[in-house]
């Protein structure tokens, strides 16, 4: 019996060294020296893609809100928004491994929200992994779990913060 425990043990401590170092290797970095002009979110394909000039920089596997289907119409509703927006500041210390926030809500998600009499919510981030599960890296992207936000690895987040300059377009989509 102590010999299985021991066995057991050491198998979870080996997938768990393997899963971070997955998930700390970048394929196909971005340049230095070359920044994003644009943040396009495709809710329906869990895609985020980086873009300068209309052209695709580099896209990650993103994982959204517990409900991310439908435009997000109030403060609690699990939706990622859907609109446009920009990168307004960033979060270096969060409860996630870095954050960019997006603007939302715009004139329009607030307008609709104050015609319901409900908050439109915020708070909408695109960003890495709780600090405590970053190990698990891209197998975060296996469901939705985020309260609306949009949800990269660790080693991606730290990438997309590098080459997204504050004030960039975020385009989100369905």
């Amino acid at each position: 019996m102590k010999k299985l425990i021991f066995i057991t043990v050491v198998v979870i401590l080996v997938s768990v060294v393997a899963l971070t170092f997955v998930a700390k290797r970048m394929d196909n970095p971005v340049p230095e020296g070359v920044a994003a002009d644009k943040i396009l979110i495709e809710k329906s394909k869990r895609r985020l893609t980086l873009l300068n000039k209309d052209k695709a920089i580099k896209a990650y596997v993103v994982s959204l809100g517990k409900e991310p289907m439908g435009k997000k119409t109030e403060e609690g509703d699990g939706r990622t928004p859907e609109g446009i927006y920009t990168i307004d500041r960033r979060k270096l210390k969060s409860s996630y491994h870095r954050a960019l926030h997006v603007s939302y809500p715009n004139t329009e998600d607030t307008a609709q929200a104050k015609a319901r009499g409900v908050s439109p919510g915020g708070d909408i981030m695109i960003h890495g992994l709780p600090n405590s599960i970053g190990f698990i890296g891209k197998l975060h992207t296996k469901r939705d779990w985020t309260l609306g936000c949009i949800a990269v690895t660790n080693p991606e987040i730290e990438e997309i913060w590098r080459v997204v300059p504050d004030g960039t377009t975020v385009e989100i989509v369905h």
